[in-house]
Parts: structure tokens; sequence; C-alpha cells
């Protein structure tokens, strides 16, 4: 209360004037608009900082051939919106249906122009909060213990106005070039400033350094016109169809690949790009030489003085002269604007390039502060899709509720079902459920069951890395069990080397999903909930610890996990097992014939016939029932006498009758209860 006391106030602190807002948005690329779209439906005090004029500033820049690689499929033969949404890899979540990337562009792989056009529509359509020209410059903290986070912190904008908030979300991306320096990189051009024009390439020879994307793209646009081209990186080149990872290359980008491996000229190297050097001639040539032949040598003194590899080895690789060496080696975070105070630290070897954050999307030095989009990476790079569009949409969505909870109270959103729904409720998620297809092995569907197995809670799309802290970040209860809901790819599937066109790769039977592939819903059951320790003691390459049981739905071509014997019987009989009880549903007749025979009768008579809400076997359910070898035929003339054909009490005496149960007539029974 007493903070809200101060929204949207003007603070005086240490002599300077402070704007407070209770949330602040660095950044109005896609994840800082998701960011703010979630926080103005929840009704909250939030500003979105944004240094250009527009949002989305990195793609009216990037990439620099305009073309995207994330899919725009317009048909998919469904009208689910939800199943759409797992092939609509640009579109950002709202209520709004105008805000359909699909409404956009039609093309497969649209154009980033198309893009900023989008966001600019999504910020004014959805009237968000997001203040233009407002470049953050310093960010630090102010100790105070009275706030959600012990800490307010202080934002300056370089006009020098200063603005304050209890809690900072992150959405700058990655936008710092990557440069490897070393021994004449100054002759080196960089992606963000070559030359897009194809014609200035003809007739010239190219070296690119790096193999993601970018390098790719630019090596695809200048393709037809240079005399060859050569690229060379520290690591093999990683095809996205083969690691399932959509930051691989892309089939989109590969053309270089066809002409290395079918001879005409382009090539692949491997190598350290720190270990390289590259001396100019008089001609302006560029020669590639290593760092060690210019030991104790002035390399300003002419190539004349340098030795070259060819001196030694007259076959090496690269001793052909270049006339473009370009750089194309990705880009990383800015850590520059954050004060020591707010240890913000960038991670370690393959991660390096964004700051460290827990699984929770939280700053590992500073509680409050939460990484967003493209540069929160580092939880599934590699693995998913969270550093992009398609992925971090998702991810902000959690980080939303996460904070929801924190801060205002409100649990994060579930549903109760009857035990009797459960086996439907999974079906219908891993059919339908986007976020669980795209952040495969990251986010997750929670089953919390009641006592005694009679209800369960649905939560959606829960980060699994902190499965341990899932009653204080949820609000939510686990008692008495749970189940996790994940997709995977088979263990053994995805990388570099595999080759995921081999004979047999699918597996068709029931009974050998556990070796499916390709992805496919997983369920892990726990009888109570997973602890810190247990997390990080799991299996290698295991996304959660040993569960008390687990069940794989076999992979299906189709991704149509609807099959009544291959997919929901295998998933019913496994949820049996764990709960110890029966989930099939009943027509009234076996209910009233288990509540004269049974000790316990299965949920659905509990929960259905028992409270008079069974489903009556009508003379037409009742005749297909028994063709599909459901029910026994009690349908017999002689003991219907005068009873209509659909006379439910008659059969119901019939089947007591028939099991050896004494039927007193009606009036007895109602005496018997008055006594």
């Amino acid at each position: 209360l007493g903070l809200a006391v101060y929204a949207g106030s003007l603070c005086a602190v240490s002599g300077a004037t402070f704007l407070y807002y209770d949330y602040c948005i660095i950044g109005a690329g896609p994840a800082g608009l998701q960011a703010a779209y979630f926080l103005q439906q929840a009704g909250r005090d939030y500003i979105t900082f944004e240094r250009s004029h527009a949002p989305g500033s990195f793609f009216a820049l990037y990439p620099r051939h305009r073309k995207l690689i994330s899919i725009n499929k317009q048909y998919t033969g469904k009208s689910n919106s939800e199943f759409n949404l797992r092939h609509d890899w640009n579109s950002l979540l709202s209520h709004d249906q105008r805000l359909l990337f699909r409404h956009y562009s039609r093309d497969f792989f649209p154009s980033a122009d198309t893009m900023v056009r989008y966001l600019e529509d999504f910020a004014s359509l959805l009237k968000l909060r997001v203040q233009y020209n407002t470049a953050i410059i310093h960010v630090t903290l102010e100790k105070n213990e009275q706030t959600w986070n012990g800490h307010y912190f202080l934002l300056t904008d370089q006009d020098r106005k200063n603005y304050k908030c209890s809690s900072l979300l992150v959405a700058a991306g990655t936008w710092v070039p990557n440069v490897v320096n070393f021994p004449g990189s100054e002759y080196v051009e960089g992606y963000e400033t070559v030359s897009i024009n194809p014609e200035d390439f003809t007739g010239q020879t190219v070296l690119i350094l790096g193999r993601g994307n970018s390098a790719f793209e630019t090596a695809e646009n200048i393709l037809g016109v240079t005399n060859f081209i050569h690229m060379v990186s520290r690591s093999r080149v990683r095809l996205s169809w083969a690691t399932h990872y959509v930051g691989d290359l892309r089939a989109i980008n590969n053309g270089l690949l066809d002409t290395y491996q079918l001879k005409s000229l382009d090539g692949l190297l491997e190598g350290d790009l720190e270990d390289l050097a590259i001396v100019k001639d008089k001609k302006g040539k560029l020669h590639i030489t290593l760092r060690f032949y210019l030991e104790n040598r002035n390399i300003s003194t002419g190539i004349d003085s340098i030795t070259l590899p060819q001196d030694e080895l007259d076959n090496f690789a690269t001793r052909a002269p270049y006339d473009r060496v370009i750089r194309c080696l990705g880009w990383k975070f800015d850590f520059s604007i954050y004060n020591r105070s707010l240890k913000m630290m960038p991670g370690k070897g393959n991660i390096k390039k964004y700051p460290q954050i827990k699984p929770s999307y939280e700053s590992r030095g500073t509680r409050g502060l939460f990484v967003l989009g493209t540069a929160s990476h580092s939880v599934d790079f590699r693995k998913s899709a969270g550093g992009f569009i398609h992925g971090f949409r998702y991810t902000t969505r959690a980080v939303h509720r996460l904070l929801e909870n924190r801060h205002h109270g409100v649990p994060w959103p579930s549903t109760v079902y009857p035990i009797t729904q459960l086996a439907n409720s999974i079906i219908k998620r891993v059919n339908e459920a986007s976020g669980l297809y795209q952040m495969f092995s990251v986010l997750a569907d929670i089953i919390l069951l009641r006592e005694n197995a009679t209800a369960f809670e649905y939560l959606e799309e829960y980060p699994i890395g902190v499965l341990a802290e899932l009653e204080m970040q949820t609000g939510r209860k686990a008692g008495s069990g749970l189940f996790v809901i994940i997709m995977e790819y088979g263990k053994n599937f995805s990388g570099a080397d595999k080759d995921v066109f081999y004979y047999n790769r699918a597996v068709g039977e029931a009974q050998h999903a556990w070796q499916s592939n390709f992805l496919h819903p997983v369920i892990y059951y726990y009888k109570r909930l997973p602890t810190e320790h247990e997390m990080r003691l799991r299996p290698p390459d295991w996304p959660l610890p040993r569960p008390d049981a687990i069940h794989h739905v076999v992979e299906d071509f189709l991704t149509d996990w609807t099959a009544p014997n291959a997919h929901i019987l295998p998933l019913r009989r496994f949820l049996e097992n764990c709960l110890s009880t029966d989930l099939r549903n009943f027509f009234a007749e076996s209910c009233f014939l288990f509540a004269f025979t049974h000790q316990k009768l299965p949920p659905s008579c509990q929960q259905g016939y028992m409270r008079m809400q069974g489903l009556l076997g009508s003379q037409e359910l009742r005749h297909h029932a028994v063709q599909a070898g459901l029910l026994q035929d009690y349908t017999h003339t002689d003991f219907l006498g005068d009873r209509p054909p659909d006379s439910h009490d008659g059969s119901q005496e019939q089947l007591m009758r028939d099991h050896g149960i004494r039927v007193r007539p009606l009036q007895h029974l109602v005496n018997d209860k008055d006594e």
C-alpha cells in the first residue's frame, strides 16, 4: 500500500529527483512489449524505455539482408488458435486477433521490415506505455528494506533524467557485436556495416569469419558473384535439422554447403580465430597467416619480411590472398550500463555472451532483476527456443506470473477438475498447447493431486528449473503428489554429428515409446515435490530428477496424440497405476452393479452415478455398448414384463438377479431405512 502511494510520483533522494514506477522495462523489442502487455492487462504501474524512436529497433537493422528465418505458416488444417501458434514463430501473445503475424505477411520467411511494422502496431493498438528516445546509460541500487526486494533500482538516461523502480525487467537483447582481436583485425569488415549489394563483390575472393546464420546469410547473398568464398570458425557446422535447435544453420541459408561439397570452389575450415593474423600486401590483398609467425616481428615492415604458412607448407588451405574478410560472429549482451552493485556477471563458456540468471529468469546477483527475451537464452542455450520470439513469448508470461504471485499475492493460474478428467486434460494439452511444444524440456504443465486423488489442479507452462520452489513461486500446494508433463526429443537423437535421416528412425509401437526420437510428450510422476538437492543431482541431460514413475507417449508422425490404442490407452493405464484407481467412464448400469458388488466405486461412478449424474443407457446406447463388448445383454423380455424397453429400473433389477443379489421391493427398502 505504501508503494502504491508513490506510484507515478516524484521522489527526492540524495538531491536528485526520481520518477517512480513499480516496474521498469529496458527495451521495447518483442520481449519488452510482451512484458508490457502482461503488466498492462494486470493493471500494474510500469514504464518501458526504448532508446530508438520506435519499437523493435534491432529489426530495423538486422538481419542485414532483411529475410527472417522464423516461419510464418499460414495454413495448418486446424482452426484452433493455440495449436496454430505452434507454427507461427513471429506473433506475440495478446487477446487481439488482429495482432497475429499472418495478417501482416503471407511469406513463409517474412521480411524484417514487416516485423518492424508489426511491433509498431502491437505497441500502438494495445496502447502500451513506451517512452521512446530514452537510452538508459546507468543502473544502480539504493538499499531500502521496506521495498519488495530490499532495494530500489535507480536508472539514468542520456539526458540525465532519473527513474526509480521496485522491479527491473531487462529486455534489451544482445546487440553488441562479438569482435575477435588479432594482428590485422583492423582490415576486417563487420556484419553490421558490410555492403549488402552483391555487385560490390563481383569477381572478388572473400573470407568470412563465423559459421552461424549471419555468416551463411552473408555468403548466400554474394554466392553467385564471387570467385570463391571461404568460411572459417572454431567449431564444425551445426545443422538445425540435426541438432533440433532453431539457432543453428537453417536450410534457407545453406547454399554454401552445396557448393562446398559439390566441388564448386567454396569451402569451410575449422580453426581458432584468435590464432589468426592478417597481413595486407602492396596491392591491397589480404593474406592469412598464424599469430606465432608474427612474434617479435613488426607487421608494418611489409609482407616480404613475414613468414607465411605456405612458405613451409606449400598446400596451406588459405594460401590464396583475399580481397575482403568479413566478421559474422553474432552479438553479446551489453553489461556496461550496470553498476557493480547489481552483480550482473557474464556466464561461462558457451553462454558468456549472456548474463548469469537463475532458471526463474531472475539475476543470480540481484533480487528483483529479471532478464527477458534473447538475453535470457542462457537458461536453455542450444536446447530449446528461449532465445527467439516463439519461445520467449511464453517464458515472459511465466516471469509475469511469478511476479504476480510474489508482489501481488495472485497465485499462478490454475483449473481444478475431477480426477475422471485427468487423461482428457493431458491429451488436450499435449495436442494443442504451443508453450509446451515450443519450449520443450523447459516449460511444463504441472498437475497437483488433491487429497485422496479425487480431484487435481492443473497449472500450465511452469519453468521446470524451479520445480523445487513450486509452492513458493506459485502459491499452490503440492502435498499429495504431482504429475509433470513436458515435451522431449529422444536422448540420443540430437547433435551436430547425428544422422537424423537413418532408416527406421521412428518408433510406432506403444511398448517402445521410451525409444521415441522425435518430439513427444513425457509424463513424470512424483509422490512428493522434488527438493533442490534432487534437482541439482539429476542425471546428465535429464530435465528433471528421477521420478517415481515415467511414461512416454509414443511419437506420432502427425504430432496428433489421439489414437485410442497407441496413445490414450497406455496413458490411462499409467495414470491408473500411479493412482491405484480406475479412470474409465461407466454407464449407469455398471455403476449400479458396482455399488452392490464392490467396496470401492470407480471415480466416475462416485462423481457421476452416485450423485445422480451418470449416463443413463437408452436402448440405442445400450445396443451400441453390447455390440462393442462393453456391456452384457440384459435386455431379456422375460424380466421386463409390461415395462417399456428403455426402463432403467428393470435393467437394474435384472443385473442384481444375474449376480445373485436378492431383490426386495422398493417399499421394503424404504421401511428398512425408516426403521
